[in-house]
Formats: C-alpha cells, sequence, structure tokens
C-alpha cells in the first residue's frame, strides 16, 4: 500500500485544528503521515499537536525556527516526507473519510501524477466534523482535466484536495510567496509536462474564510497573480496580461471576488 505524506501548515488554528487531524486519522486508507509545521502559534494549537501525536505515533508536528508564513510551513513538512504521494490539508478544512483511498485509486489507474477532487464548500461558522458530515453545502466541481493554458486563467485546483505522485515527480516545493503558493506549485508541475486529473467525486469539506482573509479578498489577488506570471512562470508582458485579463474575467464571472 502507498504510504501517502500529508502536509498541514497550522498558525492559531486551535478552534478547528482537532477536526481537521481527526479527519486524516480516520482515513479508510491508513498508510499515512501527518507532517505538521506549526509556524509559531500563540493560542495552544502546538500543545493540542503534541497532544495527538502522543496518541498516534503517524502524527509528526515540529514547530517552525520562525514564523515565515503557510508557504514556508508547507515546505518545511514537504521536506520531511517520505511518502509515495504527498497531499495537502489546511487545518481549518476535512477530508471526508474514503478521500484518500478513492483518490490513490483514481491516480492508478490513470497517467497523471497530479491529481484533484471536487470538494463541498461550507460557512465558516460549520463545526460538524468529516465522521458525519453531511453533504449540504455548495459543491465546487473538479474539472476531468485541466492543463497549463487553462491553469494559466485560472486555479482549477482546491489545495485541500491536491495530491502529487512523489516517485514521478520528484519532492516538489511551493515558491515561498505570501499568496497564491499552492497555484505556483500546480502551474511548475503542469509547465513541465505533468497532466492533471480532477476526480468529480467531493471528498473534502471547505471552510470559506471570513471577510477580509486572504483567501477571501480576492481583488488583492490581482498584484500576487502578476506576480506569479512574470517572476514564476516568466511570461512575457504581452502574455503574462493576457493570462491576467483572463483571470480577472473568470474571477468576476465566477463571483469570486
Amino acid at each position: 500500500m502507498p504510504l501517502v505524506s500529508v502536509v498541514m501548515p497550522v498558525y492559531n488554528s486551535a478552534a478547528t485544528l482537532g477536526a481537521a487531524v481527526r479527519s486524516v486519522l480516520t482515513q479508510t486508507h491508513s498508510d499515512l503521515e501527518l507532517l505538521i509545521t506549526d509556524d509559531k502559534s500563540s493560542d495552544g494549537s502546538m500543545d493540542l499537536l503534541m497532544e495527538f501525536a502522543r496518541q498516534d505515533d503517524r502524527v509528526l508536528p515540529e514547530s517552525a525556527p520562525e514564523q515565515g508564513g503557510a508557504g514556508r510551513a508547507r515546505n518545511l513538512a514537504i521536506e520531511r516526507a517520505r511518502g509515495d504521494y504527498v497531499a495537502f490539508l489546511d487545518s481549518d478544512d476535512m477530508w471526508l473519510p474514503e478521500k484518500t483511498e478513492r483518490q490513490l485509486d483514481f491516480a492508478a489507474a490513470g497517467d497523471a501524477p497530479l491529481t484533484f477532487t471536487s470538494y463541498y464548500k461550507m460557512d465558516a461558522g460549520y463545526e460538524g466534523e468529516s465522521t458525519d458530515f453531511a453533504p449540504n453545502g455548495r459543491v465546487v466541481r473538479a474539472r476531468e482535466h485541466v492543463d497549463y493554458r487553462a491553469m494559466l486563467v485560472r486555479d482549477y485546483i482546491g489545495a485541500l484536495t491536491a495530491m502529487y505522485d512523489r516517485n514521478a515527480l520528484g519532492t516538489r516545493l511551493m515558491p515561498e510567496m505570501r499568496k497564491r503558493q499552492d497555484y505556483a506549485l500546480w502551474l511548475s508541475i503542469m509547465r513541465d509536462g505533468a497532466a492533471a486529473r480532477g476526480l468529480l467525486e467531493p471528498l473534502a469539506v471547505y471552510r470559506a474564510h471570513q471577510a477580509g482573509s486572504l483567501s477571501s479578498n480576492k481583488l488583492s489577488l490581482v498584484q500576487y497573480n502578476w506576480a506569479l506570471y512574470r517572476e514564476q512562470e516568466s511570461l512575457s508582458v504581452p502574455r503574462a496580461t493576457r493570462a491576467l485579463t483572463g483571470a480577472v474575467w473568470q474571477s468576476l464571472r465566477n463571483s469570486r471576488i
């Protein structure tokens, strides 16, 4: 059975952290390691993680040497990965119990080293667990196939659902940007010629962020998209402009800004 390395950055997440961790530990595919980097939390998150680690040796928390943001926290965890696959889950989201098993089967049946799934989008105040989750949230549908050109215009991959084949791609780190680190990673994988395939079944639960958070303030992402196109992807000014125009249009169409 393949070992799955689950990467989780944590910063002051004590209110939701327990549900996120339990959703990983109750997966029907149990051969996994949960690699957590605490980014200098001040709310007792690390104490909670150490308690989980005492109860289950698959929980492997470490404290970041200094506060560096989500991208750096993820990379510190990825660098410790031993698994055949690397998967991602933030500390305020959850997986449904069969997520890992279903996605591994899907990856094995296809030819794409990067896979992702549909997911449920719930209100920020949702307090349930993944084991008793009732699918009453809005479903964000995955595309069956995504290529580099389409991804330049819109990020179709929910980070909480993404998983890449480490044997095929090697250990891939995220660019240490303040925002869009996950998007930059997917783009770099596909720029190198790898395919990405989406499983239509919703297998994760995303908690919508409150207004003003990094994820909800979409207008502020324009400058980060531009930096990503120019600095990470080395696109020419005309091509970056076309990509950014398409991204803004897609966001407006989908009420994402």
